[in-house]
């Protein structure tokens, strides 16, 4: 096989697996409404992804903070306690970074 040919066995290939992929949904899409395990995911899946995203933060900004870890966990509890209270995303999001924010610059 030459190179010419090798490339374009390969686009192809690419090709075909990502409109296999994107067609999946469409093809599956009555399943996936119905099923149970596709409603759980959806329920759990939003608060999984900011808890990932809130670890991740905060050990990244922890490392460079010469102050110490106090202010990103003073942030996180305000953000978990605002969460637990008033279940209003935006708020707890917006609360938590405007209180890190004013942590971090004293």
């Amino acid at each position: 096989m030459t190179d010419t040919h090798y490339v374009l066995a390969a686009i192809g290939l690419m090709a075909a697996i990502t409109v296999g992929l994107r067609a999946l949904p469409f093809i599956g899409g009555h399943w996936l409404r119905r099923h149970p395990l596709v409603h759980k995911l959806g329920d759990a899946l939003p608060l999984s992804i900011m808890v990932l995203l809130l670890v991740d933060t905060v050990a990244s900004q922890a490392g460079s903070n010469p102050a110490g870890i106090w202010q990103e966990l003073l942030a996180v509890a305000l953000v978990v306690l605002l969460q637990w209270r008033t279940r209003q995303t935006l708020l707890s999001i917006v609360v938590g970074t405007a209180a890190y924010m004013v942590l971090r610059t004293l």
